[in-house]
């Protein structure tokens, strides 16, 4: 691990109950750190992973970077305060998004790991830089491999069980997904986030009786049961 300090960073008014993963977004990795490093861009994050699987460290956990932005999750609209930030080497939507290749995520994974056991953060509060920003962010997109993270205990699984779809209208199903976590300020943004994150293969922002089934069955087993009419 390298450490190549950020000088944007501040201090934490919460604990650490989060862990927010990025994709960096930009043509390259040394771009991207350069960037984070820089203090007119004020912006930063705890840690780069790099597609080599070179990990470096530019924000100490105890501070407070500057990764999420405006965000919201589960009533915590500073998810800054909140969380530890991972930016994933990948140049994204607009430079040629790719897949995410082995070494990189041989690398996080011990590293979500360690956040995760360091911080006791719930799996359901591991979660894509989309899903906290969906009417701003695409990260990391449909091409991460949330099941890889899922199987080890580090994030919420693809739903397997209870898939019945409950028949929501849209507004229902918006409601719905509030209770499970997100903010809807923008609804369809909000969809599409959900479908990057729970049905990556097709990511159209249509409300279907898959998606539907899909929230029905989070709830079920990570909310206690839904209570959405």
């Amino acid at each position: 691990m390298i450490w190549n300090p950020s000088p944007n960073f501040g201090e934490r008014t919460l604990p650490i109950t989060m862990l927010v993963l990025h994709y960096t977004g930009m043509k390259s990795g040394a771009a991207a750190i350069d960037w984070l490093a820089n203090p007119a861009s004020k912006v930063s994050a705890h840690y780069v992973v790099d597609e080599d699987g070179q990990i470096v460290h530019m924000v100490r956990e105890e501070q407070r970077a500057q990764h999420a932005g405006l965000s919201y999750w589960r009533g915590i609209t500073d998810c800054n305060s909140a969380s530890i930030g991972i930016e994933i080497v990948n140049p994204g939507h607009e430079w040629g998004y790719r897949p995410f290749p082995e070494e990189q995520m041989a690398a996080l994974v011990p590293l979500v790991a360690e956040i995760v056991r360091t911080y006791s953060i719930p799996p359901r509060n591991v979660v894509g830089h989309s899903d906290v920003a969906p009417a701003r962010k695409e990260d990391p997109g449909e091409l991460f491999d949330w099941e890889r993270l899922a199987k080890l205990g580090l994030a919420v699984p693809r739903p397997t069980r209870n898939l019945v779809d409950p028949g929501w209208g849209d507004a229902a199903f918006l409601l719905a997904l509030e209770r499970y976590g997100y903010g809807i300020a923008d609804g369809p943004k909000a969809v599409v986030a959900f479908q990057r994150r729970f049905r990556p293969e097709n990511v159209d922002g249509v409300i279907d009786g898959q998606c539907r089934a899909i929230l029905w069955s989070l709830l079920l087993e990570h909310e206690g049961g839904p209570a959405i009419g």
